[in-house]
């Protein structure tokens, strides 16, 4: 509530300028309905949602100093937070209040009446340990009874007061005072001292980690000196060490440490830059993606791409779209992510279709469809051309991923770092800007991929002409300011009208300068293929490209007719012969569809049958006197000309006449594998299912029994990984290396009965225990299973290979 009404009479004290200054800066805090009062607003900066999407805008200085200020437990005097962040000289104290103006535009800090700075609540709340910093002596000794606080004074040597707010008082007073706290630890033993100092020293430089359940710290020696004395504090509220007060770290720390504070973003290589080079280079950039983008979203129109089913856009319809487009994949993603955003592009069951609003914007001005995207991609919650993810797996677009707050930071980061650029200066190397969006923009996320800093980023801004020659540009420039208006004004100076006219060469070629009209490039796209895209466009007139515009019901003459009207001078003589000699070959083979063919010598019988109105549903047509073709199927066709009196018969695809036999129905009984000659208990089987392994070839005594003898008595077993000799297949190392209690001898009939689709019968152990003789056919490996049809089952069934505990002989 403190915290509260300081906020409320600090709102007050503000002029109508600085108090609109907050507001802009907080515009969350004033959306609908408007806020009623300054409490109203005061509780509306407060809300912990509020403060949440204030913080990510804020620059490094910023953050530093509101964690110092969170560290020193506000409210503080400015002067202990400019002590803290060793800001002293008369520089750095203005660079402090230039940051405390900033976070008080904010409404995350400001003056109280007293002279002191607080801090919204949600701020605090922001790190769980700043500074490395636990929570002050008064918040850990909050539950201590009166008599422990008595005994903490007695053993520092302080009298103690009366009451227990006066005993919590002159304790804090006492640890407040960092001489005193070091000539304490000077005068502990060694055991304690050396525990406080590395206490204090380890949390300069991280949070400690603590094993639990294994020796840590607060059982070493000297903890309990600095129990007694209150600097450590044993939380009696949940496990592990003992604590150490802010108070009493920040003395050990010493009087030469200080908190960082970097009010001065990190040098950046700069060189002179020409604002009309500038303005050139976005030009080309924005027209080019432009250009490509039209041809995406045409390539999207023209055949819409699958979703995977795990959502998005894969590599391979990508890959289509770019080709189709001519454009890298950086661009597909950014034009579809943009598109979709825009609502250009909407989710059609398994497909990424385009909508009606894409209709309108083919139709607009490249200016205006540029535009449209850009607009779009700076609001993107993500970074639409990260293609991989931390696992170096390649990413879909249009996936659907959660909102990602640190890759919109990236983006503002960099048009802050950018915008804040000395004017006629760039950025020597586009590189150097990481660092630079990595300070204004703290907590903006950079993707996987980069090499460099916020090189994705980096990149896109440059493929958009947002970034030239190392400078924001005038569309940047507009982005920054978030003025959509001059944005539009801005694209239409820089972009070119739509190109309406084509030059079309005598080598049956058509070039478009810029970015052609939607009518251009539709009627190009249907009578030529197109070659390239980008500043310039190129289509190639093809035999095969004027068919499809035969194909699609134009004429000769309206092809000639539409070209000639988009062309910049008289069509070339070759391309006048292409279109007819295509016209003239075109269409001399006509292909109907039909069912079936019927034909005879009588032309009259078939010119009969063409009338017969019962015939009519079979949709026959006469192509000939004596041949016609039927809609309907042979049995259909044969069964209705039968069932009106005539006598037809039928055909084989090879032209014999059909012969119809009913053949006796016969029920499909399996085959019965022979029963196995073991006498381990495989008397009660009943084998049902078909044998489909081929019969093995038959075994020449002689040869066999030649090679045994000649071969060494003991063959030595496969070991390639220790330097034996190697397996005989690939499946004997793979049953191998997971039947691990099969011998040698039934690893390779195992491997060979899975090679030639062998039955084999093995002896196998279930999960609960049962040891089972199971014969099995139709094997497939896919370790560590066996897939196989199990004969005593008769079903199909999943055996793990390493309960497989022998071959059965058969």
């Amino acid at each position: 509530m403190k915290s509260r009404s300081t906020l409320v009479a600090w709102l007050g004290s503000l002029d109508g300028t600085r108090l609109a200054r907050v507001l802009v800066t907080r515009k969350d805090a004033v959306s609908p309905p408007e806020p009623r009062s300054l409490g109203e607003l005061a509780d509306r900066l407060q809300r912990p949602g509020s403060v949440s999407l204030a913080l990510p805008r804020l620059a490094l200085p910023h953050l530093q100093a509101a964690e110092a200020l969170a560290a020193l437990g506000a409210p503080a005097s400015r002067d202990a937070l400019a002590k803290l962040l060793g800001a002293a000289d008369e520089e750095a104290a203005r660079e402090l209040d230039a940051v405390l103006g900033v976070l008080a535009d904010h409404a995350l800090v400001w003056p109280d009446g007293a002279e002191k700075l607080r801090m919204a609540a949600p701020l605090r709340q922001a790190w769980d340990a700043p500074l490395g910093l636990d929570a002050p002596l008064e918040e850990l000794l909050a539950g201590t009874t009166s008599d422990e606080l008595r005994s903490l004074l007695v053993a520092l040597g302080v009298k103690p007061p009366g009451t227990k707010p006066q005993r919590m008082a002159a304790l804090v007073e006492h640890h407040g005072d960092p001489e005193q706290i070091a000539a304490l630890v000077a005068k502990a033993p060694t055991a304690a001292r050396k525990l406080l100092e590395r206490r204090a020293e380890a949390t300069a430089r991280q949070p400690e980690f603590i094993m639990f359940g294994a020796t840590g710290p607060g059982l070493e020696p000297g903890t309990q000196w600095a129990l007694d004395r209150g600097l450590l504090v044993q939380d009696r509220h949940r496990y592990g060490p003992a604590r150490m007060p802010a108070e009493v770290a920040l003395a050990l720390r010493g009087p030469s440490w200080h908190a960082p504070f970097e009010p001065v973003p990190p040098f950046a290589r700069l060189v002179p830059v020409n604002p009309a080079e500038v303005d050139r280079e976005a030009s080309a950039a924005a027209t080019a993606f432009a250009a490509h983008a039209v041809s995406v979203l045409s390539a999207c129109a023209a055949a819409a791409p699958a979703r995977l089913k795990s959502g998005g856009i894969g590599a391979r319809e990508l890959a289509r779209i770019g080709k189709a487009a001519q454009a890298e994949d950086a661009v597909v993603r950014i034009t579809l992510e943009t598109a979709y955003v825009a609502g250009l592009l909407g989710r059609d069951g398994d497909h990424m279709a385009s909508t009606d609003a894409y209709d309108a914007w083919a139709e607009q001005e490249p200016s205006e469809q540029f535009a449209v995207l850009l607009r779009a991609w700076r609001n993107l919650p993500l970074t639409p051309t990260r293609a991989r993810d931390e696992d170096n797996k390649a990413l879909p677009a249009l996936a659907g991923a959660p909102p990602c707050d640190g890759c919109l930071q990236a983006r503002d980061g960099l048009l802050a770092a950018t915008g804040l650029l000395p004017t006629g200066q760039g950025l020597r190397a586009a590189s150097d800007l990481g660092p630079l969006i990595a300070w204004h923009r703290p907590l903006a996320e950079s993707s996987p991929q980069d090499q460099t800093p916020f090189a994705t980023v980096i990149r896109e801004a440059e493929l958009l002409g947002v970034l030239a020659r190392g400078a924001l540009s005038p569309l940047g420039a507009h982005l920054r300011t978030d003025d959509m208006q001059e944005l539009g004004t801005t694209c239409r100076r820089l972009l070119p009208p739509a190109t309406s006219a084509a030059r079309i060469g005598a080598d049956l070629t058509a070039v478009v300068t810029g970015t052609p009209s939607a009518r251009l490039a539709a009627l190009l796209d249907s009578v030529a293929d197109r070659e390239t895209s980008g500043t310039a466009s190129v289509w190639r007139f093809k035999a095969g490209s004027v068919r499809r515009a035969l194909d699609a019901g134009r004429t000769p003459t309206d092809i000639t007719a539409e070209l000639a009207a988009v062309a910049a001078g008289p069509l070339p003589q070759p391309l006048s012969y292409l279109i007819s000699d295509t016209a003239r070959r075109h269409g001399r083979v006509r292909i109907a569809p039909a069912a079936c063919v019927l034909h005879g010598d009588e032309p009259a019988l078939l010119a009969e049958i063409a009338a017969h109105r019962g015939l009519t549903k079979l949709g026959l047509r006469q192509l000939a006197p004596t041949v016609l073709v039927s809609r309907s199927p042979v049995d259909a066709t044969l069964a209705a000309l039968r069932a009106e009196g005539y006598a037809p018969v039928g055909e084989t695809a090879e032209g014999t006449v059909r012969i119809d036999r009913t053949r006796p129905r016969r029920a499909a009984v399996p085959v019965p594998v022979p029963a196995p000659r073991s006498t381990i208990g495989r008397s009660s089987f009943r084998i049902t299912a078909t044998v489909t392994a081929k019969a093995p070839a038959a075994v020449d005594p002689s040869a066999l029994a030649a090679r045994l003898l000649a071969a060494p008595p003991n063959a030595p077993e496969p070991a390639p990984f220790d330097g034996g000799v190697p397996f005989g297949t690939d499946t004997e190392e793979i049953v191998s290396g997971w039947a691990k209690l099969l011998p040698y001898a039934d690893v390779r009939q195992l491997a060979h009965a899975i090679d030639t689709g062998r039955a084999i019968t093995v002896e196998y152990v279930a999960t609960s225990g049962n040891r089972t003789v199971r014969t099995l056919s139709r094997l497939a490996l896919d370790p560590p299973y066996l897939e196989a049809w199990c004969h005593l089952r008769d079903a199909e069934r999943v055996f793990t290979l390493s309960r497989i505990h022998s071959i059965v002989p058969e």
